[in-house]
């Protein structure tokens, strides 16, 4: 049996500065960098919530809400927000503070899927996250409705795949 979680145990808070290599010619964050960190941040919950090797499934509506500039610091939030029986939510916030006046604005928001495998990457069970805060619980029910949209989604991709 594997022994159930509370969010608390496996939440990950990062910070990065914005060096001139991870930006574009604009003077922002390449996009793709803040998906590295995002991913990053999300690896490091996934790992802490199963103890076991976790592998990015998939990364679900990513929107940059206001750009991150050279000398800014991001800070990044993920928690587990829903367990199913191999794979994870987990909620990754991002923030970004301008270092001269510390105002934060929230620059973007993702959602991605973990599955716990073993050394030879099969599925194995993940711990169930438990919910304490009300917070916690709402991410909780919102994740469970997203999964299902997932999946949705998926088996309409396979069908319209055979179509072809």
């Amino acid at each position: 049996m594997v022994t159930p979680k509370p969010v608390k145990e496996s939440r990950v808070e990062t910070t990065h500065i914005v060096q001139p290599a991870h930006a574009n010619s604009m003077g922002s964050i390449f996009g793709g960098q803040l998906v590295a960190w995002i991913d990053l941040a999300a690896a490091i919950c996934a790992k802490r919530h199963a103890r076991q090797d976790c592998v990015t499934a998939s990364i679900d509506d990513l929107h940059f809400l206001s750009p991150v500039r050279i000398g800014h610091v991001v800070i990044l939030k993920a928690s587990v927000n829903y367990t199913h029986k191999t794979s994870m939510e987990i909620g990754v916030r991002v923030d970004s503070e301008d270092p001269d006046t510390g105002e934060r604005r929230h620059c973007a928001s993702a959602y991605l899927t973990f599955v716990c495998v073993d050394k030879k990457c099969q599925p194995v069970p993940v711990p169930p996250v438990v919910p304490e805060l009300p917070e916690e619980k709402q991410r909780f029910e919102e994740a469970k409705r997203r999964r299902e949209l997932r999946l949705q989604h998926r088996e309409e991709r396979r069908r319209n795949l055979l179509k072809k």
